[in-house]
C-alpha cells in the first residue's frame, strides 16, 4: 500500500523536529566533548541504564570502587537511541561540584539481549526498554480488561523473543458478575500456553509474583491504572511511586509514571516500570509476523487450499476450519483479523 502524500503543514512540522533533534545532539556532543577533552575523567567501566531523562541518563556503575553509586551522564552523539536496561561503557568525572550531581559520559552501548519497541504515532519503531528477561503484562478487573489489547502485547513479545506472563491485578475487586468473563479470558490463554497469575497489591501478598520474578529483569506494561505502580509500591516501598485513581468518569487510568526506571529487588532481580501504554499499535509489522504472533496458528500454516488465503472466507481455509473444529479458539481467528486489517493503516 503506498504511503499517503503529506501536505504541506505536516511536511513543515516534521522538519521542524528534525531540526529540534539535530539541535538537541549538538548540544549533548558538545556537553560530551567538552568533559572527555578535558582530560578529567576516569578510565571506562561498564554501567547500567536505569533512567532516561531527555538528553541525559542515570548510569549505574555495576563493578568497582563506584558499584552502586548513579551518575548524570551525558552521551555521544553517534551512539543510537539508549533506553532503561541498557548496558554501556561509561566514565566517570574526576571532580564533583559540591551540591551538584556526579556526572559521566557514556561512550558505547554494549550488545543488547533483547529489546522491546512499539510504534510513536508517526508509524517510527520506539525503544521502550532493553535486555528483559520477562514482560509481565498487568490487566484488572477496571478498567476492563481488552482481549485484543493483551492479543497486542503478546504477538510483541512473541516477535521480541521475550517470555511473557499475564498478571490479574486487583482479583480481590473481581465482583460475582464479572468473575465468568475474566475467568473464560484467562483461560483461553491459558490453554495456548501462556502463563497466568492472579494478584492482588492491595492485599500486599505478593510471594507468588516475587517467586516469580527469581534474579531475572521484568517489566511491566498494560493500560494506565491497572496497579503497576502500586505493585512496585508493595514490592518496593522505597520507589515511592506515585500512585493514581480510576478516573469516575472515563473509567481509564491517569498516566502517573513520565519515564521507564529500573528498580533493583531486595531479594534479587530487576523491574522496570514503563509509562501507560492504553493503545499498542502493531501496524509496523507484516502478516506474516502478525501470523507468527499467534502461536497456536502455527500447526495450520501453510495448509490452506490456496497460497494467498486471507483466512476469512476462503474454501480450504485450514485455519478457519481449525477454528469451527474447536482447535484454535474463534475469538482469537476474529481478533487476529482485527488487527490483520490494522497493518494496512497509512503513514502519517
Amino acid at each position: 500500500m503506498s504511503k499517503r502524500k503529506l501536505t504541506r503543514q505536516q511536511s513543515h512540522r516534521i522538519q521542524r523536529i528534525q531540526d529540534e533533534r539535530i539541535a538537541r545532539a549538538g548540544k549533548r556532543e558538545a556537553a560530551a566533548s567538552a568533559l572527555l577533552e578535558s582530560g578529567e575523567l576516569a578510565s571506562e567501566e561498564e554501567g547500567l541504564v536505569i533512567a532516561h531523562y531527555g538528553t541525559q541518563l542515570d548510569i549505574e556503575a555495576v563493578g568497582g570502587e563506584r558499584a552502586g553509586e548513579v551518575f548524570r551522564c551525558h552521551l555521544r552523539a553517534n551512539l543510537e537511541h539508549l533506553v532503561t536496561g541498557d548496558r554501556v561503557i561509561w566514565q566517570a568525572a574526576l571532580k564533583r561540584e559540591e551540591g551538584r550531581d556526579a556526572i559521566g559520559v557514556v561512550t558505547a552501548l554494549q550488545p543488547r539481549q533483547t529489546l522491546l519497541v512499539r510504534p510513536d504515532p508517526y508509524g517510527k519503531l520506539k525503544p521502550v526498554a532493553a535486555n528483559i528477561d520477562c514482560i509481565l503484562l498487568v490487566i484488572a478487573p477496571f478498567p476492563e480488561p481488552s482481549a485484543l489489547l493483551v492479543d497486542r502485547y503478546l504477538v510483541a513479545c512473541e516477535l521480541t523473543g521475550i517470555r511473557p506472563v499475564i498478571l490479574l491485578n486487583k482479583s480481590d475487586l473481581i465482583t460475582p458478575e464479572a468473575a465468568p468473563a475474566l475467568d473464560a479470558m484467562l483461560a483461553e490463554y491459558t490453554a495456548i500456553g501462556y502463563e497466568v497469575r492472579k494478584i492482588s497489591a492491595s492485599t500486599g501478598q505478593l510471594e507468588d509474583l516475587k517467586a516469580l520474578i527469581g534474579t531475572q529483569t521484568v517489566v511491566f506494561v498494560g493500560q494506565s491504572g491497572v496497579g503497576k505502580s502500586s505493585i512496585i509500591n508493595v514490592l518496593l516501598p522505597e520507589a515511592a511511586q506515585k500512585v493514581s485513581s480510576i478516573s469516575d468518569a472515563s473509567k481509564l487510568g491517569q498516566h502517573t509514571t513520565t519515564t521507564a526506571r529500573l528498580f533493583h529487588l531486595p531479594d534479587g532481580g530487576d523491574l522496570i516500570d514503563s509509562p501507560g501504554i492504553r493503545e499498542f499499535g502493531l501496524w509496523h509489522v507484516t502478516e506474516a509476523d502478525l501470523l507468527t504472533g499467534y502461536i497456536e496458528f502455527a500447526p495450520f500454516l501453510g495448509t490452506c487450499r490456496f497460497r494467498n488465503c486471507a483466512h476469512r472466507e476462503e474454501p480450504g481455509c485450514a485455519l478457519k476450519r481449525a477454528a469451527e473444529s474447536g482447535e484454535i479458539a474463534q475469538a482469537r481467528l476474529q481478533r487476529f483479523q482485527v488487527l490483520r486489517q490494522n497493518l494496512e493503516r497509512p503513514v502519517v
